[in-house]
């Protein structure tokens, strides 16, 4: 005799004579419908009668918890940007070029995945599970905000996109040699400016 599925609400549980019963559940955040068997038994009657249940799967998706942006330190350091998904496989990329190198593998569901392989088990069938990706960054040497753009793309080829913008170091100048001497005829002697910003000489 089959059992109703956990997933699933009856309500009521026991009744006399016509009556309805009302079917519902919780959110499904799998990517696969899933399915279930109610019996109905009665007094007197030899052969219970059954009801299949089918709920409607989520469609595939990956979404970063952080909406499409978020922020970075001027240090930079290590990163952890996370998020949601119901797909067999995710895989990560920069859209255009970055200095931050991408981590052969992210962890989902509470396991480390390699990137663009196949989660082992597929979680996302039955229901959405976090990820995360943990990224460095170097610190930022100029002057101005570093904005990068990470994607993840799923399974089914859906694929949402975070930039991520680094907050403008710090201006630096600094003139090598500190001291210098012109000799007698005034031919001239260089001074070497290191700089990441605008300068002007007085």
């Amino acid at each position: 005799m089959a059992t109703k599925p956990s997933w699933l609400t009856t309500n009521p549980s026991t009744g006399s004579g016509n009556g309805t019963i009302s079917n519902s559940a919780l959110a499904h955040t799998g990517r696969v419908a899933r399915t279930g068997t109610v019996t109905v038994t009665g007094v007197g009657v030899s052969t219970p009668a059954t009801y299949r249940v089918t709920q409607t799967p989520k469609e595939e998706f990956a979404s970063f918890n952080n909406g499409d942006s978020m922020s970075v330190d001027k240090a930079g350091g290590v990163v952890t940007i996370s998020g949601k998904s119901n797909s067999a496989k995710l895989t990560f990329a920069w859209v255009g070029t970055s200095d931050v190198t991408l981590p052969a593998s992210y962890t989902a569901a509470g396991s480390t995945v390699t990137n663009a392989a196949t989660i082992t088990g597929d979680p996302g069938a039955t229901a959405q599970y976090d990820f995360s990706i943990t990224l460095i960054f170097p610190a930022n040497s100029t002057v101005d905000d570093i904005v990068r753009t990470l994607k993840v793309t799923a399974s089914g080829g859906q694929s949402v996109q975070i930039a991520i913008t680094q907050s403008a170091g710090d201006a630096t100048l600094k003139v090598t040699p500190a001291e210098i001497t012109i000799p007698q005829d005034g031919s001239a002697v260089s001074v070497e400016v290191t700089s990441n910003t605008s300068w002007s000489v007085s």
